[in-house]
């Protein structure tokens, strides 16, 4: 647990919100970022990108993020289990570099629904003082939750673009939505960014930063104010419910039917706008949005997984507004959510099960539903339903017999998930320990077998530590061999 000192307040809080992003500087003596810079550029020139390897061939590396403002901000945004992503890449910007378009990263290994209940972030770190003729990362504060934007072209979008420029031991935390880009280096002078990922490990029940005014305070110039509130309200560890006593029939932006119809809206912000009001009028409008949901299933889940500089990888067919509408009525809706994950449409099975697991614990109670769900026909129930029980932690214990069955899916995207769902699970997970030796010792996914190791640490009996440490001898990487010196 971070020192509450070193915990993020109600503005910083409210900036990542609303912009997507937070600096901190780990303010460690100069010499440390001089260091890790000389070892990078050793590095690189002896052996190339190390790209995962980097953190065990530079250790310092590991300073940087237990720096106490690091720890402290990344456990206010994640909670205070979260854990480092295997993967990260230290990238070179050098002299006359173009720099790239506007894109978000993919999930790695993984087509994820982008939730706007956000449980990944990116860090982007500086070893060196990075000025803006230097090609520093870019990004486009306040797009995060956006799917679409003017132009991934920089020359013809008209977004508002920030350098995240700073001095050596900056650290830039992104949300993993962000539209962002390495910015032209006209500069003489090589720049790095080492990117790291962190996940979110339990649903919040709690503020994890130093809250003093529970209530949302809108930001200026927040495009999406009734999705901000939401998004607070939920790290605040309460579903978001209407904040005012308005009835489908008397909503400033319309009636139920012409909100309902908006979620179609070519136009995305008219789809979010949409979203999070109809999601603030509660249960009553619950019936509404699950045929709503029908609708734009049929229309714009198979078109979600095209490849688009939104999504490199193709995206999540249960990307819909309807969804995150849902999401947002939360508990209430739980029940004829539950109904829907029988329906004939595989479209709206997928987006039925992701829902339920954005709901997060509230919807425990369709556990075991979810459980059948991993055993559907197809792929995509498959994996939004493996995610989803891990988004349940505890809740989800009574799915861990199938969860165990579903490290052996063909879909290698289930069996990713379902092994970062046991890890959520946590101790109710230990009658998956030999699955999960098993996919350690023989996934061909490095992330799966990451997760599965992951599930063994946080299920913490003596026999899933006594197979994780057999397993991570028997893999022992050793930073100090190298051709020049192999032993």
């Amino acid at each position: 647990m971070a020192a509450k000192k070193y915990l993020l307040n109600d503005q910083a809080m409210r900036q990542f919100i609303t912009d997507g992003y937070i600096q901190i500087r780990a303010d460690f003596p100069p010499s440390l970022h001089r260091d890790i810079y000389q070892q990078i550029e050793t590095l690189l020139a002896k052996e190339g990108n190390p790209g995962n390897n980097i953190l065990p061939r530079i250790p310092a590396l590991r300073k940087i993020f237990s720096h106490p403002a690091v720890h402290g901000a990344l456990q206010s945004i994640l909670g205070p289990n979260y854990i480092m992503h295997p993967h990260r890449y230290c990238h070179l910007n050098p002299p006359a570099g173009t720099g790239q378009t506007w894109h978000k990263d993919d999930y790695i290994f993984d087509q994820n629904v982008r939730h706007h209940r956000y449980r990944w972030v990116m860090a982007f770190y500086y070893p060196q003082d990075v000025r803006e003729d230097m090609g520093p990362t870019g990004i486009l504060p306040g797009t995060q939750f956006h799917n679409e934007i003017s132009s991934n072209d920089p020359a013809k979008s008209t977004e508002r673009a920030l350098p995240l420029c700073g001095g050596a031991g900056t650290l830039n935390i992104v949300n993993f939505d962000s539209w962002h880009r390495a910015t032209a280096n006209t500069s003489d002078k090589k720049r790095y960014m080492l990117k790291f990922q962190f996940l979110r490990m339990q649903e919040p029940h709690e503020p994890s930063w130093n809250q003093e005014n529970p209530t949302w305070q809108p930001v200026d110039g927040d495009k999406n104010p009734g999705l901000s509130r939401a998004v607070w309200n939920w790290l605040s560890g309460h579903a978001a419910t209407a904040a005012q006593p308005t009835t489908p029939a008397t909503s400033g932006n319309g009636s139920t039917a012409q909100l309902a119809a908006a979620l179609c809206n070519p136009a995305e912000q008219a789809r979010l706008e949409a979203a999070y009001t109809l999601g603030a009028l509660g249960e009553q409008v619950v019936p509404t949005l699950i045929e709503s949901l029908r609708r734009e299933s049929a229309a714009r889940s198979a078109q979600n997984l095209d490849q688009t500089p939104a999504n490199v990888q193709g995206g999540n067919p249960a990307d819909l507004s309807g969804a995150h509408a849902l999401a947002a009525v939360g508990t209430p809706a739980v029940p004829a959510l539950i109904e829907a994950l029988d329906d004939s449409s595989a479209w709206v099975r997928a987006s039925t099960v992701d829902i339920l697991g954005n709901i997060g614990p509230s919807a425990g109670s369709a556990a075991t539903a979810l459980a059948q769900s991993l055993l559907d026909e197809d792929i995509w129930v498959r994996r939004n339903a493996a995610e989803a029980l891990g988004l349940m932690g505890s809740h989800a214990a009574a799915a861990v017999p199938t969860l165990r069955q579903a490290l052996r899916d063909p879909g290698e995207w289930v069996r990713l998930n379902a092994a970062l769902s046991l890890a959520k699970i946590g101790p109710p997970a230990d009658p998956a320990v030999a699955a999960l030796v098993e996919t350690l010792e023989e996934d061909e996914n490095r992330y799966t077998r990451f997760f599965a190791a992951t599930a063994l640490q946080k299920i913490a009996t003596p026999a899933a530590q006594n197979a994780l440490q057999d397993a991570l001898f028997t893999a022992r990487w050793c930073p100090a061999t190298t051709a020049e010196s192999p032993y």
